[in-house]
This record gives C-alpha cells, sequence and structure tokens, in this order.
C-alpha cells in the first residue's frame, strides 16, 4: 500500500517462503523486479503498481497467483509467454508500461481470469484469437498500443464482458451487427481512433446496460441505431466518422437521463434540429455538432439544457436568429456558433454568460449593434466577431475587458468610432480589426503592439519611466530583501549539512520515477469535462482543474496549456525538462505528461500533478486580518516550517543536483499545502536549467526580470 517508500526491492525477499501477498502499490520503488520472487510458491496476490520499477516482468511467478498488477511502471521487454500458465489468475494487469512484442496465444489458457489490462503498454502485432477462450473474461482492454489486423470475431460471442476498449490502435474492420446481442451485459464500449469500418451495429440498440459508447476518428458509416432503450448511457462520442444520417435520430436520446457527453462532429450528418433537442439530459455538460450539413435553426429550447460547458454547432448551415433562451446555460464556458448563416442580432442575453472564455460568432450574417453586455463576461480570453454584418461603435465595456488577451478579432465588418480613451495602455497582439472597414484606434495613445498591416500601433517596449515613485519601490523591495535574506540563510546551512555528507545518491531519471499514462480521455473524464467546477486556478498560459482519476479516489491538479498564448509550448517543455529528473518532498510531484490532441482535432497539452488538500500559501496571506472559519491564520510554528519547506525545495534546486535549476517565479500562488501544512514549490514553467559542468565562457546569463508582474521573487 501507499506508504512514500522508496528504494529497490530486495532479492532476499524470496526467501521469505510462506509469503502469500507482496502489495506495495503507490510508492517509489525503482530498479528490477527480483527474479527470487520465483521462490514464494505460495505468493497469491503480487501488486506492484505504480512504482517505477524497470527491466523484464519475472518468468518464473508462482502458479498459485491469482492477482498479478503490474500497472504503471517502466517495465520492458516481451511479455513473458509463461504467464499464460498461471491458471488460478482472476486480475492481470501490465498496462502503462514499455513492453513490446505480440499479446502471447498462452493467454488463452487463463480460463479463470476476469479482468484483462493490456492498454498503453506498446504492443504491437494483431490481437490474439486465443483470448475468446477467456469464457468468464468480464474487462479487456487494449487500447493505446500498436495493434493491427481485425478484432477476434470469438470476443463478441464472450456474453460476461462488461468492458471492451481497443481504442488508439491500428485496428480494422467491420463489428459484428449481433454485438448488441452477444454481449448484453457491455457497459463499456472504447473503438475511437482505429480504421474501423462498416455500420454503426444497429443491434446497440438492445445494449441496455451500455454507459459509454465511443467511436471517434474511424470509418463508421450510419445510419445511427435509436438509443430508446439505453437510459444509462453517460458518453457518446461518434466524431470524424463517415456517419449519413438524420440529425432526428438524436431525439432517441432524450431517454438518456444520464447523458453527459455527445460529439458528433464531422460527419454527414443532415436534417433538422428537432425541438425535443432541448429536452436532452440537464446532466449534459459537452455538446459537439460542428462540421455536419445540418441545417434550419437552434430550438428556442435551447435554454432547457442547462448544463453544458461546451456548446459546439458551427460549420454547419444554421440560419435564422440564435434563440435568446441560449442565455440560460450559464455554465458555457466555450460557445462555437462560427461558420453558420445566422441572421438578426446577437442576444443581448449572452451578457447571462459570465463564465465564458470562448464566444466565436464569426462567419456569420449578424447584423446591428455589437451588445454592451458582453462586458459582463469578465471570464472571455477570445472573442470572435469577425465576418459580419456589425454596425455602431465597439462597447467600451468590451474593449475595457481585461480578460481578453488571447484573441480579439472585429475585423470584416462595418463597425465605426474609435476605440475608448479610457482603455489602459496594454497590448493588442492579440486583436484584429480590419483597417478597411473601422477607425478605433484614432485619438488613443494608450494602446501598442499588434498587426502593423491592420493596426498600425507603436510596439509595446518598456518605457524608460516606469511610473513607480521611491516610496512604492521601497515597499517592494524591503520586505523582498528581508524574505531574501531569511531564505539564504536557510539555504547556507542545509548545503553545508548536504555537502558534508560523504555519498550523496543520485536520483532515478524522470523514466524511472511513478507516472501515469493518461489520455485526453482520462482527463476529460477526471475533471468532469473541464467543468468550471473544478476549476480551481486561472494563469498566463493556461487553466488549471481539479479531478479525480478513475479509481475513483486519487486526487489530481490537471494544468491545461493554452496553446494559443505565445509562450505556452516553451512553458510546457521548460516545466517538463525541469521536473524530469529531479524528485523531492517540497517539490510539487508530476504525475504525468499528456501530448496529444482532443476531440476536434487540436493539439492538447496538460500536466498532472498531485493534489494538495490545503491550496496555495496565497490564501492564507490574503486572509491576515479577516476572519473566516474555514481558513484560519497561520500560527508562527507553521510559518516557520513553510519557510523552512521552500528553503529546502531551493537548496534543493540550487545545489541538490548536477544542475542548477532557477525557479524564476517564486510566489505564495506558487506554493501549495498539504494537508499536514507542507509546503510544496510548484509552477516550474519559467524555470532555467544552468548546468554546472559548461566552463564559465560558455554560460549565459540574463539581466530580463521574469515572472508575475508587480511581484520579483527573491531568488
Amino acid at each position: 500500500m501507499s506508504q512514500g517508500l522508496v528504494g529497490s526491492l530486495s532479492s532476499h525477499i524470496g526467501n521469505i517462503s510462506f509469503l502469500r501477498a507482496i502489495i506495495l502499490q503507490n510508492n517509489s520503488f525503482h530498479g528490477t523486479i527480483p527474479q527470487e520472487l520465483g521462490r514464494l510458491r505460495r505468493l497469491e496476490f503480487l501488486q506492484i503498481r505504480n512504482n517505477s520499477l524497470v527491466g523484464p516482468i519475472p518468468k518464473n511467478l508462482s502458479s498459485n497467483l491469482v492477482v498479478l498488477n503490474l500497472i504503471g511502471n517502466s517495465l520492458s521487454g516481451a511479455v513473458p509467454p509463461e504467464l499464460g500458465y498461471l491458471y488460478k489468475l482472476v486480475a492481470l494487469g501490465l498496462a502503462e508500461n514499455n513492453l513490446s512484442g505480440p499479446i502471447p496465444p498462452s493467454f488463452g489458457n487463463l480460463t479463470s481470469v476476469l479482468d484483462i489490462s493490456l492498454r498503453s503498454c506498446g504492443l504491437n502485432g494483431e490481437i490474439s484469437k486465443s483470448l475468446a477462450q477467456l469464457g468468464q473474461l468480464r474487462v479487456l482492454q487494449l487500447g493505446g498500443n500498436n495493434l493491427i489486423g481485425n478484432i477476434p470475431f470469438g470476443l463478441f460471442n464472450i456474453s460476461t464482458i462488461t468492458l471492451l476498449g481497443v481504442a488508439v490502435n491500428r485496428i480494422e474492420g467491420s463489428i459484428p451487427s449481433t454485438i448488441g446481442i452477444t454481449l448484453p451485459n457491455l457497459r463499456s464500449l472504447f473503438m475511437g481512433q482505429n480504421q474501423l469500418s462498416g455500420r454503426v451495429p444497429i443491434s446497440l440498440s438492445n445494449a441496455s446496460f451500455l454507459q459509454e459508447l465511443v467511436m471517434p476518428i474511424n470509418l463508421f458509416t450510419g445510419p445511427m441505431p435509436s438509443f430508446e432503450k439505453l437510459s444509462r448511457l453517460q458518453h457518446f462520442a461518434a466524431a470524424d466518422n463517415s456517419i449519413e444520417d438524420d440529425i432526428s435520430f438524436i431525439s432517441s436520446l432524450t431517454n438518456c437521463t444520464n447523458l453527459q457527453l455527445v460529439d458528433l462532429a464531422l460527419n454527414p450528418i443532415s436534417g433538422t434540429i428537432l425541438d425535443t433537442f432541448a429536452n436532452l439530459s440537464s446532466q449534459i455538460f459537452y455538446m459537439q455538432i460542428s462540421g455536419t450539413r445540418v441545417h434550419g435553426k437552434i430550438p428556442s429550447g435551447i435554454g432547457n439544457l442547462v448544463g453544458p460547458t461546451f456548446l459546439g454547432l458551427s460549420d454547419n448551415n444554421l440560419e435564422g436568429p440564435v434563440p435568446v433562451g441560449i442565455g440560460k446555460l450559464t455554465n458555457l464556458r466555450r460557445l462555437y456558433l462560427g461558420g453558420n448563416r445566422f441572421t438578426n442580432e446577437i442576444p443581448s442575453s449572452f451578457g447571462n454568460l459570465s463564465l465564458l472564455t470562448n464566444l466565436y460568432l464569426d462567419r456569420n450574417n449578424f447584423s446591428g449593434i455589437v451588445p454592451h453586455s458582453l462586458g459582463n463576461c469578465i471570464n472571455l480570453l477570445n472573442l470572435d466577431l469577425s465576418t459580419n454584418n456589425l454596425s455602431g461603435p465597439v462597447p467600451r465595456e468590451i474593449m475595457s475587458l481585461s480578460s481578453i488577451s488571447i484573441s480579439l478579432d472585429l475585423s470584416y465588418n462595418a463597425l465605426t468610432g474609435s476605440i475608448p480613451s479610457e482603455v489602459t495602455r496594454r497590448s493588442a497582439n492579440a486583436w484584429s480589426i480590419s483597417k478597411h472597414k473601422c477607425n478605433f484606434l484614432e485619438g488613443n495613445q494608450q494602446l501598442c503592439g499588434g498587426s502593423l498591416e491592420y493596426l498600425n500601433l507603436p510596439p509595446c517596449t518598456a518605457s524608460k519611466s516606469s511610473g513607480i515613485n521611491i516610496s512604492t519601490l521601497l515597499k517592494i523591495l524591503i520586505p523582498t530583501a528581508t524574505v531574501a535574506a531569511f531564505l539564504c540563510i536557510i539555504i547556507v546551512i542545509l548545503h553545508k549539512r548536504r555537502t558534508s555528507k560523504k555519498n550523496v545518491s543520485s536520483l532515478p531519471s524522470f523514466n524511472g520515477h511513478q507516472f501515469l499514462r493518461l489520455s485526453y480521455a482520462d482527463l476529460l473524464k477526471a475533471t468532469n469535462g473541464f467543468s468550471g467546477t473544478n476549476l480551481i486556478g486561472v494563469g498566463r498560459f493556461g487553466f488549471v482543474y481539479k479531478g479525480i482519476l478513475d479509481d475513483g479516489h486519487t486526487l489530481v491538479v490537471v494544468k491545461v496549456l493554452n496553446l494559443v498564448v505565445k509562450g505556452a509550448s516553451k512553458s510546457f517543455m521548460a516545466e517538463y525538462n525541469t521536473l524530469r529528473g529531479i524528485r523531492h518532498r517540497n517539490l510539487l510531484k508530476i504525475l504525468s505528461v499528456c501530448e496529444s490532441i482532443d476531440f476536434q482535432g487540436n493539439d492538447f497539452k496538460a500536466l498532472v500533478y498531485e493534489f494538495k488538500a490545503n491550496g496555495s500559501l496565497e490564501k492564507y496571506m490574503e486572509q491576515e486580518g479577516h476572519q473566516n472559519e474555514e481558513i484560519k491564520n497561520l500560527n508562527l510554528i507553521q510559518r516557520l516550517n513553510i519557510a523552512i519547506d521552500i528553503a529546502q525545495a531551493l537548496e534543493y534546486l540550487h545545489c541538490g543536483t548536477d544542475l542548477t535549476i532557477v525557479h524564476g517565479d517564486l510566489k505564495p500562488s506558487n506554493i501549495l499545502l498539504d494537508h499536514d501544512m507542507t509546503a510544496c514549490v510548484g509552477d516550474f514553467g519559467l524555470a532555467k536549467i544552468i548546468s554546472n559542468i559548461l566552463p564559465p565562457q560558455e554560460s549565459s546569463s540574463t539581466i530580463v526580470i521574469k515572472g508575475t508582474i508587480g511581484y520579483v521573487p527573491p531568488v
């Protein structure tokens, strides 16, 4: 069990001859699995999940094994055929390793097995037909490998199967038309990102226990089955296929009262959206029907959906006015209506969508003025109103939104007037305003940057006079210098203590760390579709969400990079390169790196960290002088311990490895506190690695101040 244990597994463990269970999951063991485990003939449970073990899987394990769980390590080599002769095995987990070769045909001998997890472990070749002999199998996970060929037909006759996962492989062929009858207990079917073809089996309408039907990025054709009997369905994703059907089939989803996700984008679906669309589950958080042939109007009752955080209806043939009721979808974060034929004015009710971060209304026929109420959308990062027939001035409420930091596109309209002079001097790099359509810019000397072709603004450069007087400067520097001096004293003491030791063990590389392999779909599910209720922070380069993994108890923090922001990818690589080779109790532990594409085909990058129960130090500092029963003021001992924790982290970064690592943005919001108030330093997006091996003339230095504006880190 998880105890924060480190080190290697001793070969002497093979001498404990009466040992029946080894349960060491969720620790930091490294090195190889001792072959001496083969001496433990009474061993029934071997669970070393989520560690940092390397090397091959032992071939001589006890024939009495009931559970073999090695998921989430860095084991390599072929899967031993000898595992197929562990006749008592009930659960086999080898997922998330670096294995190679095919699935051994000997696995067909595991007639007692209920659960096989081989996802994301480097397997190749065809799926062994011998797996069809596993008459009691309930869960088979083969996703995220390099498997080819067809799915063995016999697998679809194992009536006990509840989960079948083959997503993200190179599997081809079709799905048997009888799947909904021969797999009556099926709950989850994951087939996305393969080369599967043929019709979507109509018999799936009989799979009354089905909860997840995920089949995007394939070659499936239509029509779609009815979903009237699938009352348990939660996730339905069929984007990027060749499904030709009338959109009216979506009406059968109204009986799916637990429905949370619907994605039908990039299919040649046609027809009009019926009013019954508004009767879909109020639990839906993600709805995507973009890039189809759907036409007609958006149902007026769309506001009844209530729940969506993402609504994508772009690049269709929708027309008419956008219903005022869309303003009732107050949970919306992202709304995509671009590339249609919408007319009339933009509804002022959009101003009710205060949580919106992305609003795309481009390439339509909207007319009238830009509604002032959009100024209420104080979280907007992207606003695209381009290529419409909008007229009149741009409301100062919109131009003054400080949140719009990625893109503001008002080009190709008939707008008039000028940008209000109250708009403070800030970068216009994200702005696109057609100079042929409007004059926003005349008389406003407060703007800078952006496109020379369209904006003709002066570059954003640091002025010679910063506007900070001596008094203000002293208020910043004196406390900063005091904290810096205090931390430096502690760092020197700790460094002397460290260098006094004769033997300093080097830490394992990033590949040796406990590392979870998580896909975009995993993170989407863990964060409830990147729901606003899970949003716990917004930074310069992205958003931070709280999530819970599939195991139901592992809490994580997911930092999703906003790749449109300049420097986000560089920040991603800086954080990855910094954390991949270091480990310390006072550094926020990275659990996974996800570099993939989302369900819309966009690049997706995210970093996954440990969840810290008490949040950031910043909220405790902001609470000073106020009363809050949930957040108590820190006492002197807690303050001292936190300072020591931070100093230990910095001493390790500066002196504890062969590299000197400069954090570059040390501040209270980047200090996270565990349940016992242990402090960890996080957010290495601006970190710089300096080699101690290079001669002085090859080193580089900089005097550019980086970090958070208004806060200069002391180290």
